[in-house]
């Protein structure tokens, strides 16, 4: 199975304490100084129905006898369970979340998906599929045989195939450099030149932590068994010599980025 196949539901956490809104804020309280795997509690109604969720940083300076419903956070972002993994993770990545709830169309909880969850999809799916891809597109276009190895190569040496990459996703990468998470990155030998088809985003984070070399699946298309290469053509056209003409878009509003709409559900419940 491919990692954009896998779904969220494969990995999801489904044993998911909730609260209902008429609970007591005390009661929360109880709850997250015993401990809570997600710092807070969904609120949902007798249905299961997501309406909220009630966190550490929602009791803040409350005091008394108040309900859930009176602090709770409403407009959530969601997933759905047939989502990819690949896709929850970007969605974690993009918002700064820790976790997201899932749920399904009627917005019943199904679980909690986590950073941790993703990672943990990631360490035991790896992705060798997408190094055979390449060399397979690689093989048909050029009508060669291609090897392929496994090595260290230099961060400064390599020349990007893609003209942009997400600032907020450079962090996801962070985490996983300084984690020992990160996946090989997939290049292409051609030469003296050192093409990244795979891992852009990889390798401008390890530069910016000042990384040096990071290990690579390496595709060696000779030199002279092909006279042009697509990919670096593309590249040149582009104006892509060094990981420095990568631009950083700094746009966050990705369109896997679903809230929940509390208005609606209150106009249904009325």
């Amino acid at each position: 199975m491919e990692f954009d196949e896998i779904s969220v539901e494969d990995y999801m956490r489904t044993d998911v304490e909730t609260v209902a809104t008429d609970a007591w804020v005390t009661d929360v309280v109880d709850r997250l100084k015993e401990g809570s795997q997600y710092n807070g509690v969904p609120v949902v109604d007798e249905d299961d129905h997501l309406l909220g969720f009630v966190g550490a940083i929602d009791l803040l300076e409350v005091y008394g006898d108040v309900h859930v419903n009176e602090v709770m956070t409403r407009e959530l972002i969601v997933v759905r369970p047939g989502m990819s993994v690949k896709n929850a993770a970007r969605v974690i990545f993009r918002t700064g979340h820790q976790f997201l709830p899932v749920v399904d169309e009627d917005d019943r909880l199904l679980g909690m998906f986590s950073n941790g969850d993703a990672v943990r999809s990631q360490i035991e799916r790896t992705t060798p599929s997408k190094v055979q891809s390449t060399r397979e597109l690689l093989e048909r276009t050029h009508d060669i045989d291609i090897e392929v190895s496994e090595r260290d190569v230099a961060i400064s040496e390599l020349m990007p195939t893609q003209r942009s990459v997400y600032a907020d996703e450079l962090e996801g990468r962070k985490y996983e450099l300084e984690n020992g998470l990160a996946e090989p990155l997939i290049v292409v030998s051609y030469g003296y030149e050192t093409l990244l088809v795979d891992g852009h985003h990889r390798a401008l984070a390890a530069e910016r932590a000042g990384i040096d070399r990071m290990h690579a699946y390496v595709l060696t298309v000779p030199r002279e068994e092909v006279a042009e290469l697509g990919l670096r053509k593309m590249a040149r056209l582009d104006g892509l010599r060094s990981l420095d003409d990568v631009e950083i878009d700094d746009y966050v509003q990705h369109p896997l980025i679903e809230r929940t709409d509390p208005d609606a559900r209150e106009t249904e419940a009325e």
